[in-house]
């Protein structure tokens, strides 16, 4: 056990056990709540242009800074204490931990989507198709695809005096969020105004 410590805390080793702590410390906060692991930040960007980018910085790091302390740890068993080589240790054991951790990112990847979240508010401008009898001030509901391609039932409702039937056509034109429903107008709307 007390070459362990020795390893871990001799050079080239003891940068990564140092970076090591702060990473525990780290997750372990973010265990607690004191931190959030998906946060956004500059190092998000800074990842991103060193070719590490699509996960979250902190899980990057993470496998980076354990991997490397790793590889410094067997390094400096196999290498022994050569001042030029325990800085060749070092140097490698970042280039190990960096190589991991990117082709780790790429499964991890899937895990934390970067598209913004889906809103209800994406529907608004779209066109839909009626699905009930009839559209009024208090009923109506409708079929509208978001960009992915999937298709939502909705709640829609209408003031003006147009006569809306399944199937009818119609665009979405505002989200009313007290009453979680979407305003529509027939889609032909726009072709009549035209011919005016």
């Amino acid at each position: 056990m007390g070459d362990f410590i020795d390893t871990a805390l001799g050079f080239p080793a003891v940068v990564f056990t140092v970076l090591l702590a702060v990473v525990v410390c780290y997750w372990i906060l973010v265990l607690v709540g004191g931190f959030d692991a998906d946060a956004d930040g500059w190092l998000d960007g800074a990842l991103d242009r060193l070719g590490l980018g699509g996960t979250p910085a902190t899980i990057v790091l993470s496998i980076v800074v354990a991997v490397a302390w790793f590889a410094s740890l067997v390094g400096s068993v196999l290498f022994g204490a050569h001042p030029l080589l325990e800085i060749l240790v070092l140097l490698a054991s970042l280039a190990v931990g960096w190589l991991v951790a990117n082709q780790l990112r790429r499964p991890l990847r899937r895990f934390f989507p970067t598209a913004p979240e889906a809103s209800r508010h994406d529907f608004v401008g779209r066109e839909c198709v009626i699905r009930t009898g009839r559209v009024g001030i208090d009923f109506g509901q409708a079929e509208v695809h978001a960009a992915d391609g999937s298709s939502a039932i909705v709640q829609v409702r209408q003031t003006g005096p147009d006569t809306f039937a399944a199937g009818t056509r119609a665009v979405i034109y505002d989200y009313d969020t007290a009453g979680e429903f979407f305003w529509v107008v027939p889609a032909d709307l726009s072709d009549r105004s035209k011919d005016r």
